[in-house]
């Protein structure tokens, strides 16, 4: 028969134990059981003084952040709002049922305080974890950066100068406020003051003594430190001219944030750089973040030299892509007795003429010959771009039949040949091998599928803070849960699904071939797609 209604009596006290509410296989249990976040303890204690009134506990504060990252919540102000209905998240907080939570403002400051260096050592600590658990395998690093959208518009964009004559102006008044008024009622005092200063006699430039001439002397510039800094010398010359559009525009919004093209149009953003470990749990061991106008390519060393140092491994490969294969790159890992799997620039499809594998290099003569026979000598050194130049006799080469598809100079067909091309025919070489096509395929599968993770379930596509700190500060909390889930699955929790989604990825498969005439993927393809698997 049909039951009566329910009728509604939510006022009635209930004397109930959250530590009975939430089920023993919640996956807050398995988490608070397996890391231990006392450490966060000893590396926040310097950042607060020894008296006054007490802070949230910092334990807290990092378990409140990979709520977060689990549940996929973009706002502080939202989680706080979750964390308090979901009784699984109080009880990870350690907060019963009438007990209020921190509010939402207190993190920004709790974070702003903490700074960049902290979230830093908790994403090495996440790693040595891993490292602990047997997850980092070691002799194989791979190397990609992919593109996060800056929580700033192109509307914001302003002339530089006009920022920073702006910003002048406020540091210049900002000591005294009252000096704009007196300086437009104090014409005939400033022009006293300059007669005056006209009358005083200027020193004459004495001797320094000798330990201080050689101290002058031994001065060098410092070394700048890209992993500290985030980015590159913003006051570094263009090359051959070039001026970035960061050098003449700058967001109102977000003064760190780049112009990049996203999806066929203009966006401020940033790159967000993954050094990933070749083992099969695909640990992320390093995790920066640059404004989008450093190329993928520029803290590849500086990245790598990083790992090697702070994990202590000896890689045999890494492999990056077509980017990721610049001269001093392939030099720097050859000689460090490390493999350079990257594809090098195809400069046959580049241009309608004929490209430089048509030419043969004759290392006892130091020339060249052309498809007809004829030499290009050598002409000169480039020591900017650490080639060496050959061209061809010009009468010869205008009065070659092939000509037309070979060069349209009147000078003579020219060839450039890299100061260090005994590394590019090295890594050339490589390509040929199984070990080459085999990383290739796994990089397809490895790192890119971390990044479509983050975007997807962990709101990766764009930033939520603004400033490089920030910004980095996101990206190593990103990267420190995305090993978290891996280690994890690892310490017990296996394939069983988390707040969002699968812990664990399910292994891809083999792209399949699709059928001749056939334009659509396959299930399969389509499958790959996916960072994870959601069944």
């Amino acid at each position: 028969m049909l039951g009566p209604p329910k009728l509604r009596c939510l006022d009635r006290p209930v004397a109930v134990s959250l530590e009975a509410l939430v089920p023993p296989d919640n996956f807050y249990r398995h988490l608070d059981a397996k890391l231990d976040l006392g450490f966060v303890r000893e590396l926040v204690r310097d950042r607060y003084a020894g008296d006054g009134r007490p802070s949230v506990d910092p334990v807290i504060f990092f378990k409140l952040q990979l709520v977060m990252f689990f549940e996929g919540v973009r706002s502080e102000r939202q989680l706080i709002a979750s964390a308090s209905l979901n009784l699984a998240h109080r009880w990870y907080l350690g907060y019963h049922l009438d007990e209020p939570l921190p509010d939402h403002s207190s993190l920004t400051r709790i974070r702003d305080r903490y700074g960049l260096a902290v979230f830093r050592r908790f994403f090495e600590r996440v790693v040595e974890l891993c490292q602990e658990a047997g997850l980092v395998w070691g002799k194989e690093l791979l190397f990609d950066a992919t593109k996060v959208r800056a929580n700033a518009s192109v509307d914001s964009l302003r002339p530089r100068l006009h920022e920073v004559a702006r910003e002048h102006l406020d540091d210049l008044f900002a000591a005294d406020p009252g000096a704009a008024s007196a300086t437009a009622n104090a014409a005939p005092a400033g022009a006293m003051a300059t007669q005056s200063d006209a009358a005083t006699p200027t020193p004459l430039p004495v001797p320094s003594a000798p330990d201080a001439q050689a101290a002058e002397l031994s001065d060098e510039p410092a070394r700048w430190d890209l992993l500290a800094e985030c980015r590159l010398d913003p006051n570094r010359p263009g090359r051959h001219g070039y001026r970035r559009t960061s050098d003449l525009r700058v967001s109102t919004t977000d003064p760190d944030a780049a112009p990049m093209s996203s999806g066929g149009r203009t966006t401020l953003g940033y790159h967000d750089h993954y050094v990933v470990d070749g083992g099969r749990k695909r640990i992320i061991l390093c995790a920066l973040v640059t404004p989008a106008d450093v190329m993928e390519n520029q803290p590849m060393l500086d990245l790598l030299w990083r790992v090697r140092f702070r994990w202590r491994l000896r890689p045999k490969r890494a492999i990056g892509d077509t980017t990721d294969g610049t001269v001093q790159n392939i030099r720097a890992l050859e000689e460090a007795g490390i493999r350079a799997y990257v594809p090098l620039p195809d400069w046959e499809q580049r241009t309608p003429f004929y490209g430089p594998s048509r030419f043969t290099y004759d290392p006892d003569r130091d020339q060249y010959r052309c498809p007809q026979g004829q030499p290009l000598r050598r002409r000169a050194a480039n020591y900017t771009d650490d080639v060496v130049v050959y061209r061809a006799d010009a009468a010869t080469c205008n009065a070659c039949p092939v000509k037309t598809a070979c060069t349209a100079s009147g000078r003579g067909r020219m060839v450039q040949r890299s100061f260090h091309a005994a590394y590019l025919e090295q890594v050339r070489a490589y390509h040929a091998t199984p070990a080459y096509q085999k990383a290739m395929r796994k990089r397809a599968v490895w790192v890119e599928p971390l990044f479509g993770e983050a975007k997807q379930w962990h709101g990766l596509r764009r930033f939520r803070l603004r400033g490089l700190p920030k910004v980095n500060t996101e990206g190593l909390l990103t990267a420190a849960g995305q090993n978290l889930k891996r280690w994890l699955a690892a310490t017990g929790w296996g394939r069983r699904h988390g707040p969002c989604g699968s812990l664990f990825p399910a292994r891809p498969s083999p792209p399949a071939v699709p059928a001749p005439g056939s334009h659509r993927r396959c299930r399969t393809t389509r499958r790959l797609a996916r960072p994870f698997s959601t069944g």
